[in-house]
């Protein structure tokens, strides 16, 4: 795909800074005079919020790879895609290796969730921000969160190991 933009992925599990050091550079770069854009990942699609309401008895590793999967593709045709084409530095605040991480340590084959994943772009730079899963999530303990089901120790420390894999 031609774009002139770039496509930068920051990745790491809760708690290690994302969302603080992607907005961090966004701000950088706009002061710079660069033309920058700040997006996250799951959005806050009618997908994601259909399946974690109404099917939400239904949700496993699979169904929310699916799921962040379709959410992935729409966010970056509607947003991403137009505007690395207009010049813009996108800057992500979780890709889909995040959802490669989380889904696997769910129970879903690494390699199944990659296949899912297959049509997304591939970014140009992806950061991975790693930290000690207590200090991730000491860290979270003050903020709300979407996704609560996925703050929990243990499964902070399989998340951490399979994005290590990575």
């Amino acid at each position: 795909m031609e774009y002139s933009g770039l496509f930068v992925v920051l990745e790491g599990i809760d708690g290690s800074g994302k969302t603080t050091i992607s907005k961090m550079l966004v701000d950088r770069l706009n002061g710079l005079g660069f033309k920058a854009e700040y997006t996250f990942e799951p959005t806050d699609s009618e997908i994601v919020e259909v399946v974690r309401g109404k099917y939400s008895e239904y949700r496993d590793a699979y169904v929310d790879a699916l799921t962040f999967a379709l959410d992935r593709l729409l966010h970056l045709k509607r947003k991403v895609i137009p505007l690395l084409r207009a010049g813009f530095i996108v800057v992500s605040d979780r890709y889909m290796y995040s959802s490669v991480a989380y889904q696997a340590a769910s129970g879903a084959p690494i390699d199944w969730v990659l296949l899912v994943n297959k049509y997304a772009l591939k970014p140009d730079v992806t950061i991975y921000l790693d930290v000690d899963p207590e200090t991730g999530l000491r860290r979270k303990q003050f903020k709300t969160t979407r996704f609560p089901e996925f703050e929990v120790i243990d499964f902070a420390r399989r998340v951490r190991e399979v994005y290590l894999e990575l």
